[in-house]
Parts: structure tokens; sequence; C-alpha cells
């Protein structure tokens, strides 16, 4: 069975984005050395087409990850930037109450029981994972279906903005099953769920 995996990456007091936009295209400023090597080497699948295209790496064969699922907001971020369709080297998944249609027909819009889409896209035959982009509410909403988290601290403060997860109060545990720290004070940590 294929793993919804939540890659996100977060401040050192839990926040994942602005407050008002969302956006979390701040912690960008940490890609650097031996972080960045890391990232692109074992992660390269969740960078947007674009940036893979900038890298060099557009033609890579996708090692992690087939599919991306965001929330509306954290789309926003590149439709704003004149991005219709960010990740198009992946199957693209928005979810959203407030949107119809999305402006470009490669992502396909959930509107219904987004964990009955998640546990469709689970059960598909495939040995990738889906990507869970974000943001903090569609992450609280797949909670209990997240089966690992990736999670890149940067080393900052920013005070409020985007929660990792707007999941209410539950202890939910987790196997820690990696930790690394880079040269530019990054940590990725990964988590496993205990079900």
């Amino acid at each position: 069975m294929r793993k919804l995996i939540y890659y996100v990456a977060t401040s050192i007091d839990g926040f994942i984005g602005d407050p008002d936009t969302g956006d979390g295209s701040f912690f960008e400023q940490f890609s650097s050395g031996d972080f960045h090597d890391f990232m692109l080497g074992e992660y390269g699948d969740v960078l947007p087409s674009f940036a893979r295209e900038h890298l060099g790496i557009a033609d890579t064969p996708l090692t992690r990850f087939d599919t991306v699922i965001q929330g509306r907001r954290s789309n926003q971020v590149a439709y704003d930037m004149g991005i219709t369709s960010p990740y198009a080297h992946l199957r693209q998944y928005v979810a959203s109450r407030s949107l119809t249609e999305t402006p470009d027909p490669a992502i396909e819009l959930i509107q219904g029981d987004l964990v009955e889409k998640v546990r469709e896209l689970k059960a598909e035959d495939g040995t990738l994972d889906i990507y869970l982009c974000g943001g903090g509410e569609i992450a609280g909403q797949l909670v209990d279906e997240i089966d690992e988290l990736v999670i890149k601290t940067y080393p900052v403060l920013v005070g409020s903005g985007v929660p990792l997860a707007s999941a209410g109060f539950a202890l939910r545990r987790y196997e820690l099953t990696s930790c690394r720290s880079f040269d530019n004070g990054a940590t990725v940590t990964t988590y496993r769920t205990v079900r």
C-alpha cells in the first residue's frame, strides 16, 4: 500500500507559512550547502516543476512520489506567481471547498470527502508514495491518514502563522526513524505513525 507522507518545512515554533498568505517561501533562504545537496538527492521529486527545470533535473526519474495533494491556499502561492500547474511532473490534486474549477486541467479538484479520496489513492497499485504538500488545515483533516512525517525545521522563530497541522487537541504517537542536522542549522526529522 502506498503511503501518505507529509513533507513540510517549519520554523522552530511550528509554523509553516505566513499567517495571511500561507506562503512559506521565506524558508528558501536556507537552501544551501550540504542541506541543499541532501534535499536535492533525497527529495528532488517535491520540487516544483519550474525548479526542477532550472536545476537541470526535469527529466530525472521520480524516486519517492508520483502524486501531490495540496490545499487551496498552498496552491494559490503558485497561481499568484502565474504558475497554473506547479507540480506538472506529478499527479496533482487540490482540496478545496471554495473552488469550483482549477486553472489547469492537469489538476484534479477534490471537493468531496478528502479522507476517502486519500484512501483510494493509497490503495492504488504502485511503489511511489503520495506527497502531502500542505497546508496545515489539510494536514489536520488528514492527520489520521498520514503514514510518515518528514519535517524540515529551520533555525528561526516567526511568532505566528499557519500551524504544522490544525487537527484539534489529541495525543498522536509517532516513532522517530531518523534525524539529521546540517551546516545551515536546519534539521530533517522523520517520524513514522504509530497505529
